[in-house]
């Protein structure tokens, strides 16, 4: 990489789990780089070891964002180029990056994404739940308050909802879904996805629960919901069939002919729309 009189920041994507799904492109950019800028110092100088790899290390986490942030905008604009990675897949989904970013263009310094490995288009794939329309909702917010609201408006999606949970929350996020989306609500909760011991476990959101209830929740887990389906078209009754046969008759349809398109219609047994048009045949 040659020095500018600004440097680049590049948004690594880092494996969700199988180190071997780094891809060449990131490996390339940390061996060449001045600076990895990081969630956990520890975890990636795992990764950094694991492919012989040797940078200085800085941290860079939701607690520090505001004064770390303007300390590599500043190595940023004395030309340094820095990757920037989280814990694990894209930084800037659900992890600090975005307001590094923001500051980027501000201060008209260029930037890249790298693409890789991202923990919630592999569960919405690995879930088989419709994947046309989806949202992505991250983490639900802990103030009661707010994560009351959120549920809300979810209760009405239609499209395939993505969330991320803790273990230690999974049963608590479980039961309040419970309540807001309806415990039949089919879903999917993945764990420890691309390791050993990735599983998905299918079914209800209340089948889910239980299973859970059973069985400790252990590893990092996508929560991939099924939206709410669409109404359905409202039942047609006696009246509207009764209304639909006079058409049909009015069209020089014979009677019994009408009768039983529209009892079909109207998803009626024939006798019981034939008994009310003679009832009313009657009394004319």
């Amino acid at each position: 990489m040659n020095k500018q009189s600004c440097g680049t920041l590049y948004i690594c994507a880092t494996p969700i789990g199988n180190l071997g799904d780094i891809t060449l492109r990131v490996l390339e950019t940390l061996q060449n780089v001045d600076l990895v800028a990081c969630e956990d110092t520890r975890k990636t100088l795992q990764l950094l070891n694991h492919f012989s790899i040797k940078k200085p290390l800085t941290s860079y986490y939701e607690h520090n964002k505001t004064f770390k942030g303007s300390y590599l905008i500043n190595r940023l604009l004395n030309g340094e180029n820095i990757a920037l990675v989280s814990d694990a897949g894209m930084p800037g989904i659900s992890d600090p990056g975005f307001e590094l970013i923001n500051e980027c263009l501000a201060n008209n310094i260029p930037y890249t994404v790298l693409p890789g490995a991202s923990a919630a288009a592999t569960a919405l794939v690995l879930s088989g739940l419709a994947n046309e329309r989806y949202c992505f909702e991250g983490f639900l917010p802990r103030n009661k308050k707010e994560r009351t609201a959120i549920l809300e408006q979810l209760a009405q999606e239609e499209r395939t909802m993505i969330l991320y949970e803790a273990p230690h929350h999974l049963n608590a996020a479980l039961q309040d879904l419970a309540n807001a989306l309806s415990p039949e609500r089919p879903m999917v909760a993945c764990r420890e996805l691309t390791k050993r011991f990735e599983e998905a476990v299918r079914g209800t959101i209340a089948e889910v629960q239980a299973h859970f209830s059973q069985n400790e929740p252990r590893g990092e887990f996508v929560l991939v919901i099924s939206g709410l389906a669409p109404q359905d078209e409202p039942k047609k009754e006696l009246p509207w069939a009764l209304n639909r046969l006079e058409e049909l008759l009015n069209a020089d349809m014979r009677e019994k002919d009408a009768i039983k398109q529209a009892a079909a219609e109207a998803a009626l047994p024939k006798r019981e729309v034939y008994n009310a048009y003679m009832a009313l045949k009657n009394q004319k």
